[in-house]
This record gives C-alpha cells, structure tokens and sequence, in this order.
C-alpha cells in the first residue's frame, strides 16, 4: 500500500501514532489447539522503480516444502510470533529475512531450477564486481575501460562477458539502474529535475529528461506529476 508524502508535521504525528496502533495490533489468531495447523505470513512494501526491478527477478509463486535447513528458521518465527515482548519487531524483522532467504535458495537449488540472471551476474568473476561499482556510485562518470581496469580485464573481454552474462552491455545497465533510482527520487523526494539529475551521474538536465523519457516514456516533471495522481500523494489546486 502506497503512502502518500506528508505535507506537515501534524500529518506525519498523525501517520506515526496509526503506525504504532498497527505494530499493536494481535499477531495471532484461532485457538492454538495442539495438532492445529499454522499459517505464518509475512509480507514486504517494496515501492518504486527499484522496487519493481527487484520483483522481476523473483519467480512469480514459489511453493517451497520444509525442509531440515527451513524447519528450524519457522519454527523460531511461530513461537516468536505468538509473543508479545520488547524488540519483537526487529527480530521478527530479521527472521522473515532468514526465511525468505532460505525459501528462495532451496527454490533456485531444485534441478529443473532456472536460476535469474543476477544470481550468475553476482557469482561470475569481473561481472559482479563491475555490478557492485555500478550499484555502489551509479552517479560516477563511468566508462566501460574504467569498469575494465577496475575489475582487472581487457576492455573487450570485459565488455562481452559482461554482456552475454548481464544480457545487455555494461553502459546500458547503467542508464537502466539510473532510471529506476530517478523515478523513485522523483516520487519520494521534492527535488527539482536537475538536482535528480546530479545524484545519478547527469551534469545536464537536458540530456537527463531526454533519456528518463526514452527510459519511462514521460519526462521527469510529467512523470513526477502522473505518479502524484495516482497515489493521491500531489494535488493540484
């Protein structure tokens, strides 16, 4: 669920005190009879470009069975679940992590598994470190000889490994992760388009908007405006 930006110290007061009542709110439910069947859920908010990037790397449904390495982390998670006590949150936090972790490694370690391509991206010697400097300072001015000599290989065997792994070039994945990360500055920030434009690398504003709407089919100021609409976060007036 989306959650528009606050427009004043009242309305935040306001948004922090809901939250603390829904952190309040019963965790457990039914009548915990032994032999009684378990549902645990869990749930994350990811919003945004970078978000979604994320979620297109996932498998749609996975149905994972327990397993020696799963059945402790739930067991854990049910009995720290049924409790109300100090710090429960972070620790439920983090061992819904755990779980989810283990979930996906015991669905992508299954022999008819086909693993995304981050996972072989991440694991490949010179790929992932090139990934991890992308990533780390997308704002640098890179080049694909400078990735090159920063990962220890030669600009051409660099540049198709890169690309027959990743499944487009080294400067290309760039603009892309730049993108995502400009959407969502310019849904959760009041930035203006230029000083976005500065955080992910562009110099000229210009040449920012003309590639944010060759990447999201919108320039920077309509995008922002659109986005607004839709989750009531702006109002025109």
């Amino acid at each position: 669920m989306r959650e528009g930006r606050s427009r004043s110290g009242r309305k935040h007061a306001i948004d922090s005190a809901t939250a603390a009542r829904q952190n309040l709110a019963p965790r457990t439910y039914g009548d915990g009879l032994p032999g009684a069947t378990t549902l645990l859920r869990g749930a994350y908010e990811l919003r945004g470009d970078v978000g979604e990037r994320l979620l297109d790397m996932l498998p749609p449904l996975a149905v994972v069975p327990t397993g020696p390495r799963t059945r402790a982390a739930l067991d854990l998670l049910a009995a720290e679940v049924a409790h109300e006590e100090p710090g429960q949150d972070a620790i439920l936090n983090r061992l819904l992590d755990l779980v989810l972790v283990l979930a996906l490694r015991a669905w992508y370690a299954r022999p008819q598994a086909e693993l995304p391509s981050w996972y072989g991206a991440l694991s490949t010697p010179a790929v992932g470190d090139a990934l991890r400097l992308l990533h780390e300072d997308p704002a640098h001015r890179w080049t694909v000889a400078e990735l090159a000599a920063r990962v220890g290989q030669s600009r051409a065997a660099f540049a198709a490994r890169f690309t027959g792994v990743v499944g487009e070039p080294p400067l290309t994945y760039l603009t892309g992760w730049r993108m995502a990360l400009a959407a969502d500055l310019l849904h959760d920030t009041e930035e203006t388009v230029a000083a976005v434009a500065r955080e992910v690398g562009y110099t000229d504003a210009f040449a920012f908007s003309v590639a944010f709407k060759r990447a999201c089919g919108a320039s920077p100021s309509d995008w922002r405006r659109k986005r607004g609409r839709d989750d009531g976060s702006v109002q025109d007036g």
